[in-house]
């Protein structure tokens, strides 16, 4: 597969194009993977007519929101999703036996490694390319992120339709196209994870700044390279 002449035919196409694209070349080995934030409400909506059987795969790390939770449920109930829920081998319960309580607060990248990167790696094995809502303007570590590329933690193609459009080209959508969203945003929480680790954010604060508050850690390492491989 030409990645760059891939993504040099993308830079200018549709998320819908790019989807539809995705589906054509990897069918039922294509699953989009969302934690049902603005981005991916916009991009399962879309393929509710390109692929409406595709694998929605989401990460329940036990720990989010019950805000969250009901909102999956919601979309899942009206829109008829073939939904997998990702979960950690360990309840946070049996975690705190292993690793003591409240691992996220004294080893964020740790809990983030048990409860999110391991697990979806397991889920994606099978699957020859995944769809992420990765956008360049989420953070200055995504500034560079390709609409198509080859993913060597999960060994895959990883897809980002939404690569090129800004938090306000989401928001705008949703609201032309009456789709729901995740009640929690109206409170100011412009990114939503894990209930212990998220907070609202203030008007002059980065969307991301409510993540991991007070910790230097800005990703949870499933879009980071794998750091046990070696390139050859």
């Amino acid at each position: 597969m030409d990645f760059d002449a891939l993504n040099q035919r993308f830079e200018d196409a549709s998320p819908a194009e790019i989807l539809r694209w995705s589906w054509d070349t990897f069918a039922d080995k294509l699953a989009i993977v969302t934690s049902f934030q603005p981005t991916g409400i916009v991009a399962l909506s879309m393929l509710r007519t390109i692929a409406p059987r595709i694998s929605v795969l989401t990460i329940d790390t036990g720990l989010l929101f019950e805000s969250t939770y009901q909102f999956i449920d919601q979309i899942v109930r009206e829109w008829d999703l073939d939904l997998v829920r990702i979960c950690p081998e360990q309840t946070p319960q049996e975690q705190a036996e292993t690793y003591g309580d409240a691992l996220w607060q004294r080893d964020p990248n740790l809990c983030c490694q048990l409860r999110k990167v391991i697990p979806l790696k397991k889920a994606l094995t099978g699957y020859q390319a995944w769809i992420t809502g990765l956008r360049r303007d989420q953070s200055e570590s995504r500034r560079a992120t390709r609409i198509v590329a080859w993913d060597a933690r999960h060994e895959n193609v990883k897809i980002s339709p939404f690569a090129r459009w800004t938090e306000g080209r989401v928001w705008a959508y949703l609201e032309s196209h009456g789709l729901p969203y995740n009640p929690l945003h109206d409170q100011n929480y412009t990114s939503i994870g894990c209930q212990p680790c998220t907070r609202a954010v203030t008007q002059d604060e980065d969307n991301r700044a409510g993540r991991w508050s007070g910790s230097p850690k800005i990703e949870c390492g499933i879009h980071l390279p794998d750091p046990t491989r070696v390139e050859g």
